[in-house]
Order: C-alpha cells, then sequence, then structure tokens
C-alpha cells in the first residue's frame, strides 16, 4: 500500500470511527426493556427499526466519507462483491440481542477494496469499546494493539462458535452441530452465541483462542477476519484453505492451535 493511500485510509478509519459511534449512540437509547413479538412479522419489523435508525447515521455520514465507495444493501448476503469500493455495514450486530434486552450487540462498519477488508470499525456501545482495523497498520481496542493469544494446545483453548442465520439449510445446522460435539471432545471450552463479531474481536484480543462458523454473511465475518488477521492471527476456512467470501466455512484461530482446529473440524 503506497504511503499516500495508507494516509488516506487513516483517515477514512477516524471519520468512520466516528459515524460507528454516533450511529452506536441512538442504539444504546432505544436498548432496555425486552421487545415483544407475536409473531415472525412483528420480530422482523422491529429489527428493521432499530436498523433503520442507525443507518439514518451511519449511510449519510459514510457516503460523504468516500462517495465512490458503494453500498451493501442487505447485511445477510454473502459471496463475492463486484470489483471497487464498497461500505459493508452490520448496523446492529447481535439486533436479536438487543431486542431481548441482552448486551451481546454492536455496530460495525467495513471498508472493502477488491473483495479485501482494508478497514474496519467495531463499537460496543453498552461498554463505551471500540475495535478497530487497518490492514498493515494492525488491530487495536480504544487505541491499544491488540495480539492474539499464544496458546499452543487446543486442549487448554477456550473457542467459540455462532449460528449464521436463522432458517439456515439443514445441512449446515447438522454440521454446525457435529463440530460442537468434536470441538466438545478436544477443546476446552466450547462457546456458542449469536453475534460472530464479538466472538472475534474476543479472538484478536486473546481473550478466545480460535472462532468457525459455517456459512455467513460478509458482515458477520469481514470486520472480524481483519481484526484477527491484523492482530497476529490465521484466518482460514474450516479446511485450512484461504478464506475468501465464497467459503462455505470460516475459521479464525491464534497461530499455535489452528492445526489443531483444523484437524477438528475436517473429522
Amino acid at each position: 500500500m503506497s504511503a499516500t493511500l495508507q494516509d488516506t485510509d487513516t483517515a477514512l478509519l477516524a471519520g468512520t470511527e466516528a459515524a460507528v459511534r454516533a450511529a452506536g449512540a441512538v442504539l444504546r437509547e432505544r436498548f432496555g426493556q425486552v421487545v415483544h413479538h407475536e409473531g415472525r412479522e412483528d420480530l422482523m419489523r422491529a429489527l428493521a427499526a432499530n436498523d433503520d435508525a442507525a443507518l439514518d447515521i451511519l449511510r449519510p455520514a459514510l457516503t460523504r466519507l468516500r462517495p465512490q465507495a458503494r453500498w451493501v444493501e442487505d447485511e445477510l448476503d454473502g459471496g463475492a462483491l463486484p470489483p471497487g469500493e464498497w461500505w459493508v455495514v452490520d448496523p446492529a450486530e447481535g439486533n436479536v440481542n438487543h431486542l431481548h434486552g441482552l448486551p451481546e450487540w454492536a455496530v460495525t462498519a467495513t471498508l472493502v477494496r477488491e473483495n479485501r477488508p482494508v478497514l474496519t470499525v467495531v463499537h460496543l456501545p453498552l461498554t463505551d469499546q471500540t475495535y478497530t482495523a487497518l490492514t498493515g497498520a494492525g488491530a487495536r481496542l480504544d487505541g491499544r494493539p491488540l495480539r492474539v493469544a499464544p496458546t499452543a494446545d487446543l486442549g487448554l483453548a477456550l473457542v467459540a462458535t455462532s449460528q449464521a442465520r436463522p432458517d439456515e439449510d439443514e445441512s449446515v445446522v447438522r454440521r454446525v452441530g457435529a463440530s460442537i460435539t468434536a470441538m466438545l471432545l478436544d477443546a476446552l471450552v466450547v462457546r456458542t452465541a449469536v453475534p460472530a463479531t464479538l466472538h472475534l474481536a474476543n479472538v484478536a484480543a486473546g481473550r478466545i483462542d480460535a472462532f468457525w462458523q459455517f456459512a455467513g454473511a460478509r458482515a458477520d465475518l469481514l470486520p472480524g477476519a481483519l481484526l484477527v488477521t491484523e492482530a497476529g492471527g490465521r484466518v482460514t476456512d474450516a479446511q485450512g484453505r484461504p478464506w475468501t467470501p465464497q467459503s462455505d466455512s470460516f475459521l479464525a484461530a491464534a497461530p499455535g492451535v489452528h492445526t489443531a482446529a483444523v484437524t477438528t473440524l475436517s473429522r
């Protein structure tokens, strides 16, 4: 990356952080009581209301920062993006947790250039913590550099996985279940919860040793993939091959447990 482009992306990261924090403040004001719903339509309306409240801040702010970057409209989409720059945003990552009064949710924004994440911001409004990463410049939590764990034994590892989306294909659900069983046999402790991004932030921070997921959306995985990579971790698919948004599995791990995690997930 040229020095000029690096400087531009550094400035973009600061502007992105400001926008994400502002959107997080709006969602924090909406957080509190459990939002009850009688059916799927009620649930979808409540989820959309949170998304729209955050997007009202994020879309104009990020468009001003990078007018030439296009916008991914559906945070549940996967696969490769067309050439150029794209904003991949999850206005309420862990939205269902927010509606249920649970604290595990965040606001994320990632700039993708030629299908590679170049900068990301993950903000946790309830704790006022902000994770950032810039390609080639490291990953940080509130400005403090992050590093993945030194763990070298999967048997001593805390690992995690997440449900990619509701109504997943049955074959994927069965694959998830089998992988959890395998990890329960080989790892020390297995955590299973949504959203993926918060697990990946914990991998980058050295709190969790590995995270895997089958299927998944770009907005779930791109922010954490950049955080983990810039914190010194390895990001592949579950078989150890290079991960891309087209991959049908995802693994982010501390280098010392990556090979063992691949072996476990490949059984």
